[in-house]
């Protein structure tokens, strides 16, 4: 197994990816079937990270959960099995086809009853959401162009302790190469920069999977 970061030297990869705890059988099962029989399998993150997002959700024991796309189910699945049995993970995607191969492995893993899946886009579910909401934790893995407006969403749902972790922030590398000018890189380059200058929020860019950031609310 590798880190899948495909700007990082291959060894470290290696090391990386032998160095971190492996994924349980079911959580590599939905690995395997979505690299195998899904398209676009590459948007599926890989196991580090899902592990660092699995820890995180043990260490924070949310309540309220938001993962903004959802793709097949994996990185709601290592989330949900962190979460108590009152807690409750909303999960925010467009594509039944999609999120349907990972509707097996959430029964399999007795997590389902945590993950309340919605088909629609998330700014529609954000926007629905009760103004006393409080999310805990969020993971934003979605159209990189509405990453900022599904920020600004969150931002009033969160309390003092609530973490957002953001997903693909380094872009494969892209996010530094100004000849890249595609509408995804340019804005995802105008979101890391928001983030930086929002008194709102201190954030923390962390070089793994794809980048990914880490943001909370300043205390």
């Amino acid at each position: 197994m590798t880190s899948e970061i495909a700007f990082l030297d291959p060894d470290i990869a290696m090391y990386l990816g032998a160095h971190t705890t492996a994924p349980t059988a079911i959580e590599q099962r939905l690995i395997d079937h979505t690299h195998e029989s899904v398209p676009a399998s590459q948007m599926q993150i890989g196991f580090p990270q899902a592990r660092f997002m699995a820890l995180l959700a043990r260490i924070l024991a949310p309540k309220t959960v938001v993962e903004v796309g959802v793709y097949t189910g994996y990185s709601a699945l290592v989330v949900a099995q962190e979460l108590a049995d009152d807690a409750k993970l909303i999960a925010c995607d467009v594509s039944e086809d999609f999120t349907s191969v990972g509707l097996p492995y959430w029964e399999e893993a007795g997590v389902a009853n945590r993950i309340d899946l919605r088909i629609a886009p998330a700014s529609e579910t954000l926007a629905s959401l009760p103004a006393d909401t409080r999310v805990d934790m969020a993971f934003i893995d979605a159209d990189k162009t509405d990453y900022l407006g599904y920020l600004h969403q969150l931002i009033p749902l969160m309390h003092n302790r609530s973490v957002v972790l953001v997903d693909n922030v380094l872009w494969d590398g892209q996010i530094v190469d100004e000849a890249d000018q595609s509408a995804d890189t340019i804005a995802l380059r105008e979101f890391n920069d928001a983030m930086l200058a929002d008194p709102r929020v201190d954030v923390a860019l962390l070089p793994i999977g794809d980048g990914l950031s880490m943001i909370t609310l300043v205390r």
